[in-house]
């Protein structure tokens, strides 16, 4: 399944996130021994530095990386959108439960479609999600239209990794503990199945940069982490000159 294009990838991602949001933070925290966190915190510095003004982070999921960029002292407001009803409810019950709602808002809504005017935010992050996106480049492009002119935009995502010893000790562990964990911990083993499978359909970190350069951000850059497992990518709106 992790092969779907367009629609029917939309429709397929959808029902299994749908499945796993009510573990989905749990596993997050068991796959990536925690790490996630730091590397959202780490996106989120990444794609305000040097800017001021509102921030968006799409596809959120439960809110985490929203929740970083409200924390930055460069953002006045964050927007974190989803498209599942279930993500967005969880999202916001965290943002309740830390005080942050005048901060932060959560709303339903499409990536490859974001319901705001062009240059609306300083700057716009994704974190672990462009790969399930039925249309990787019109996601991206959406993330840019709705980016001022020398604002970021920021993705962290997991990275196929080249062939070699990390990738041998790598995959085994990814594609065989990673669905056995979803069997026992969220009861959904074909989730955790797809979800390493959908890596090794990605864009690999230096074609997802050439990505970036094509949509006309400029600075185009990327960093791998958790030993080259995942990447965080950036690049900078052009500004026109009149």
């Amino acid at each position: 399944m992790a092969e779907l294009q367009g629609a029917e990838k939309q429709r397929y991602v959808a029902s299994l996130f749908s499945r796993i949001s009510g573990r989905y933070d749990l596993m997050n925290d068991l796959m990536t021994l925690g790490m996630h966190r730091r590397w959202k915190r780490k996106t989120a510095a990444i794609a305000t530095y040097g800017l001021d003004g509102p921030a968006i982070d799409v596809s959120s999921g439960t809110g985490d990386l929203a929740l970083e960029l409200a924390k930055r002292p460069e953002v006045d407001h964050a927007v974190g959108l989803d498209l599942l009803d279930g993500m967005v409810s969880r999202a916001r019950a965290k943002i309740l439960a830390r005080g942050m709602s005048s901060s932060v808002t959560m709303m339903i809504g499409d990536a490859l479609s974001l319901p705001f005017a062009d240059g609306s935010f300083s700057c716009a992050t994704a974190g672990f999600s462009l790969r399930n996106m039925p249309d990787v480049e019109k996601a991206l492009s959406e993330m840019v239209r709705v980016v001022r002119p020398g604002g970021r935009v920021a993705i962290l995502e997991l990275s196929p990794m080249s062939k070699g010893i990390r990738s041998a000790l790598f995959r085994p562990v990814f594609h065989g503990l990673v669905p056995l964990i979803g069997r026992f911990v969220a009861g959904d083993r074909s989730a955790y199945t797809y979800l390493p499978r959908s890596v090794d359909h990605f864009l690999d970190a230096e074609r997802l940069a050439e990505t970036l350069s094509g949509l006309g951000l400029d600075d185009v850059g990327y960093k791998r982490l958790g030993f080259g497992t995942v990447a965080v990518h950036w690049g900078v709106k052009k500004v026109e000159l009149s």
